[in-house]
């Protein structure tokens, strides 16, 4: 969340950046000032109740001394009222802080100034276009027909155990989906990554230190009974892991990775856009995390979206990177990179990862700060996350773009990780 000093000290600089998300924050922003005027009226008056009372509560003493014991109990009597104006005081303040607190996190995160203006993801920047894109024919067919030829995923089969959204995969399709979940692993480790295993269900506190919650778009799978919640990117344990931490200067960055899956209601898609792999309730995806220092996370940033075009391009996809636009954008993050690989039977572009850098905003939620050399008090750290990768819409393109007459070709690098090299 931003930091509240920072809105006090730029209440116009915070409204005019947020227009850039489309957020209109101008009333709450004005609610937070006028709420602080109160509090410190507030704290003025508190102020000089408890001067008044330790001014009379040394006046007891003495007047005790000087055989005045009407005047003191006079006087304690008044030290008694002056507490409480002090606890009615301290309540006052108190509720304002809450009111406060339930403003601020209200207002999404400010984008970085490179962030484009815009509203919809038509408005997003392709920044990078690279890969040659496959002619397959006129006998081309999408993924779904693929998976049901090779007998790979059987959506129906999901639909029957589950719903729509929850494909069960099956023999090389199986095979094909842990050859993946391996591969991007072992890249991450190369890459300096420490793996972890996080749960796949975590508490309020959790959902709500990375932004995903208070929920309003009604997309996680609430656990009502136990009030926990089905996990929609590992991103969300794993930074989770540093909630009320403070890690050494010394040991930034840190990266993790995770492999998961991921649980999210997709409540209202619907129709030939989410056929197949398109869009799914449940699906598998392999995360990297990291916590920073501010003066080093967008480089880190660009570290990470580098790590990640590596991927797509031992898989052999044609891609594109898009700089994600205001309106295009989370609540959380100050700046996204999108990936987007292309789709040869579909003729069009899926998105297959999103890479973030947070700044300060989920460490505020989380009070993860670390204690630099130069700096006795703690510092709040940067955060940042990437998809490396989702797999359902990399499986999609895999699929088509790699299809022939003799069978479904598996690109050089994952055949290690399958067993075989040819789908057929």
């Amino acid at each position: 969340m931003l930091n509240l000093k920072f809105i006090q000290n730029n209440p116009e600089e915070v409204i005019e950046k947020l227009k850039k998300k489309n957020f209109d924050a101008e009333s709450i922003v004005g609610q937070i000032i006028e709420l602080y005027k109160k509090k410190n009226g507030i704290q003025s008056s508190a102020d000089q109740v408890k001067a008044e009372m330790n001014k009379l509560s040394k006046e007891i003493g003495i007047l005790f001394r000087e055989g005045k014991a009407d005047d003191a109990h006079a006087a304690k009597a008044k030290t008694a009222d002056l507490k409480d104006q002090i606890k009615q005081l301290d309540e006052d303040f108190a509720k304002i802080d809450e009111q406060v607190y339930e403003l601020q996190v209200q207002l999404p995160n400010l984008p970085a100034d490179i962030v484009p203006a815009g509203k919809t993801p038509e408005d997003n920047e392709v920044v990078k276009s690279e890969g040659n894109m496959p002619e397959l024919g006129e006998n081309k067919l999408p993924h779904w027909e693929l998976a049901e030829k090779y007998d790979l995923i059987d959506f129906e089969l999901g639909v029957k155990l589950t719903g729509a959204g929850f494909p069960v995969y099956k023999g090389k399709g199986s095979r094909l989906q842990r050859a993946l979940i391996n591969f991007f692993l072992d890249e991450a480790q190369k890459a300096g990554y420490l793996e972890v295993q996080p749960p796949l269900v975590v508490n309020e506190d959790s959902g709500f230190g990375t932004g995903q919650l208070p929920d309003k778009e009604g997309q996680m799978y609430h656990v009502t009974e136990d009030n926990l919640y089905l996990i929609p990117t590992a991103e969300v344990p794993v930074t989770n892991l540093y909630r009320d931490v403070i890690v050494e200067g010394k040991d930034l960055p840190i990266k993790n990775t995770a492999y998961s899956a991921c649980f999210r209601r997709e409540a209202g898609s619907y129709g030939k856009d989410v056929r197949g792999l398109n869009r799914l309730h449940q699906f598998d995806k392999v995360e990297i995390v990291q916590v920073a220092t501010p003066e080093s996370s967008y480089e880190i940033l660009d570290g990470m979206v580098a790590h990640v075009e590596g991927l797509v391009q031992k898989l052999g996809l044609p891609y594109r990177i898009l700089r994600l636009c205001g309106g295009d954008m989370s609540f959380t993050a100050a700046l996204t990179y999108d990936f987007e690989v292309f789709s040869a039977a579909q003729e069009k572009w899926l998105e297959i990862s999103s890479v973030s850098n947070f700044e300060s905003f989920q460490a505020n939620r989380l009070k993860l700060r670390y204690r630099d050399d130069n700096s006795k008090k703690p510092q709040i750290a940067h955060t940042l996350n990437g998809s490396a990768l989702a797999l359902p819409r990399i499986v999609a393109a895999l699929l088509e773009n790699n299809q022939t007459t003799e069978g479904i070709k598996i690109p050089e690098v994952l055949a290690p990780y399958c067993g075989f090299d040819l789908i057929d």
